[in-house]
């Protein structure tokens, strides 16, 4: 595993992966990692995770998947953890921090061109819906009437609130990012202040959410997100099953995208019934049926009932790079035999 080294970064520009506990996760950055090489043979990619997941590796002779690994810090093994102590991992000059359960699907050097002019940033729309950090049914009416999310506003000093979509997340000022970490963490501390739920009473969801005192943050910090939903220039998108053509290994990717956002918001819903019923009923309105197929630099699999495609890819690549990595330890170990005979018989 790699030290720390301070005053001194890797590279000019590079990826970063996270992950700690479960090996499963070990496997989604694996995967991630594969189709980031698909379109980028430059930036070298980063792994920063627990010591267990870098002897898997060398168990597996997985350790050039990564340019580097570097270890992850005890207090750090959770996505709070992580993402509010960013600004301790900036290992190259320019960083781009990545969630796991993504697929690259193209040329990412627009996309480092206009991240450039941000010293940080999260991608993220400019206002927050009332969902963002609230419930996700119909108790939402009541945060609606009652006027919490003004409230929120009002108890921190706060004129807006953007929503962040903390998947992609982009650093490299290290003083600013230190104080966004730094008044993330002090929101996420006056939580009782504010009318957030808890992410660990959705369902599958285990940890707590990063994202709304991030967005705090940077609304306190007067720091713009990076635009999340561009068309055809959209950092990442959210993959859902019957808006998504892709191929076995998501090689080829197409999304379906609803130009008008409160249309395009109705993807997240979990039923495809609803989902479609509810676009066909609003596509009467002229422009809110208006869409185009798209390839998004990023499919983010962040829907937790839209992930089993990509725990599937992420299994077969496991195992298609394991069996590649004990042919290569099998021929070079039939080579090293070789040169061990020819040697003896001369």
């Amino acid at each position: 595993m790699l030290r720390a080294l301070p005053r001194k970064t890797l590279a000019k520009e590079g990826y970063i992966f996270a992950i700690y506990g479960n090996f499963k996760y070990l496997k989604h950055a694996v995967a991630a990692a594969s189709t980031v090489r698909r379109h980028d043979n430059e930036r070298p990619i980063a792994l920063i995770c627990e010591q267990k997941h870098h002897d898997e590796l060398k168990k597996n002779n997985m350790l050039d998947v990564f340019d580097f690994i570097y270890p992850l810090g005890e207090n750090h093994t959770s996505i709070v953890g992580f993402k509010h102590n960013i600004n301790e991992y900036m290992l190259f000059d320019r960083n781009l921090y990545l969630d796991c359960d993504m697929v690259w699907c193209k040329d990412p050097d627009p996309l480092w061109t206009s991240l450039s002019a941000h010293p940080f940033t999260i991608t993220g729309n400019q206002t927050a819906d009332h969902f963002f950090g609230g419930p996700k049914n119909f108790s939402i009416i009541s945060d609606y009437i009652l006027g919490r999310r003004q409230r929120t506003l009002k108890n921190f000093g706060l004129s807006y609130l953007s929503r962040v979509q903390s998947g992609m997340m982009y650093a490299q000022d290290y003083n600013l990012t230190r104080e966004v970490c730094q008044t993330a963490k002090k929101m996420l501390e006056r939580k009782n202040e504010t009318h957030f739920l808890s992410r660990t009473l959705e369902e599958g969801r285990n940890e707590e959410s990063c994202e709304w005192s991030l967005a705090m943050a940077m609304s306190k910090l007067n720091i713009p997100v990076h635009p999340w939903l561009q068309g055809h220039t959209s950092p990442q998108l959210d993959y859902i099953q019957d808006m998504t053509s892709h191929d076995r290994d998501f090689e080829y990717v197409s999304c379906t995208y609803y130009s008008n956002d409160f249309v395009y918001s109705f993807r997240g819903l979990k039923y495809d019934a609803i989902r479609n019923m509810l676009i066909k009923l609003f596509s009467i309105v002229p422009g809110y049926g208006d869409h185009m197929k798209v390839v998004p630099y990023a499919l983010h699999f962040g829907w937790y009932h839209q992930k089993q495609p990509f725990f599937d890819f992420s299994n077969k690549t496991w195992q298609d790079l394991k069996v590649k990595a004990a042919a290569s330890m099998e021929s070079s170990k039939a080579e090293a035999e070789d040169g061990e005979y020819s040697n003896t018989m001369v």
